[in-house]
């Protein structure tokens, strides 16, 4: 009983969005994926030289459907200085496409049929956040629904990493 104590008094005030990961400070694992709807597919290599926002996601979860809007309006609003890519996790295709369609997106998602990118990252369920650095480096993990506030802060660590 005491160790547990000791546990939850170490933890108290610690933010439980923000969830170590064995890959943070390590080069992302790479991934190549297709887009939503079809096209070239988009690999973690092409997105170097500016920090990448990837979200796991999926059409049926409701802290998604929480932090879509805060997402879309960062990479509206971040669009030239950082790249924002949705990674759709245990969906179907068709719903990940209705959900982009009813609730507008200012960025690509893609598909990974296999979870195979998902489970590279260690997703454990969504929403699930990595921030990477322009050279390709895993700069911070966020679990749960992202705030504006948190994607600027975590944004410009993963800028702050450089190449």
């Amino acid at each position: 009983m005491v160790p547990l104590l000791g546990n939850l008094v170490a933890n108290l005030g610690r933010d439980p969005h923000m969830v170590a990961s064995p890959l943070i400070g390590r080069p992302a694992p790479p991934f190549a994926l297709v887009p939503l709807g079809g096209g070239p597919a988009v690999s973690l290599e092409s997105l170097r030289g500016r920090p990448v926002v990837l979200n796991f996601w999926a059409s049926w979860c409701v802290p998604c459907v929480q932090e879509h809007a805060a997402l879309t309006n960062a990479a509206r609003l971040m669009g030239g200085d950082a790249r924002f890519y949705g990674v759709v996790y245990e969906d179907e295709e068709a719903r990940a496409k209705d959900f982009l369609a009813m609730r507008g997106s200012a960025y690509p998602s893609l598909a990974d049929p296999d979870s195979k990118t998902a489970i590279a990252y260690g997703v454990f369920g969504v929403p699930e956040t990595y921030f990477i650095s322009p050279g390709g480096t895993i700069a911070d993990k966020f679990v749960g629904p992202l705030t504006p506030d948190a994607i600027a802060e975590l944004v410009a660590k993963a800028r702050s990493l450089g190449r």
